[in-house]
């Protein structure tokens, strides 16, 4: 019998420096089950997983959950290619939201969701 589906999370933002959150995720969600993509422009490898250079190059699709560690104006400019690509919750951690960045999700018809996906992760026991 195959091993249960790993939900997916492609972390925006991932971070080679272990004090950032954009690295925190990317062990966080691991630790809770996920099978994680790094989405970083600069490519590369970080914590031992392949970076991507952008949500479109990620291999999952859709994607379960997208969670984003950039300012609000880089941000808004990958809501497109999220779309495209296809989440079932795009968080906005703290610090990454902005209201034209949620209006504009929602209009895509992405489910954003304005909280810390670090708490989610670690509520759930991770």
């Amino acid at each position: 019998m195959d091993a249960p589906k790993k939900p997916t999370v492609a972390v925006i933002g991932a971070s080679a420096d272990r004090t950032k959150f954009g690295n925190r995720s990317l062990r966080a969600h691991a630790g809770c089950g996920y099978e994680v993509f790094a989405v970083n422009p600069k490519g590369g490898e970080i914590e031992g997983l392949p970076v991507y250079a952008s949500i479109a190059e990620v291999p999952a699709s859709p994607l379960d959950r997208v969670t984003m560690y950039v300012p609000p104006a880089v941000g808004l400019t990958l809501l497109d290619a999220i779309a495209a690509k296809g989440c079932g919750e795009l968080w906005l951690n703290p610090g990454t939201e902005s209201p034209e960045m949620i209006a504009r999700a929602e209009a895509l018809g992405l489910n954003p969701i304005v909280a810390c996906s670090l708490i989610d992760c670690a509520s759930r026991g991770a």
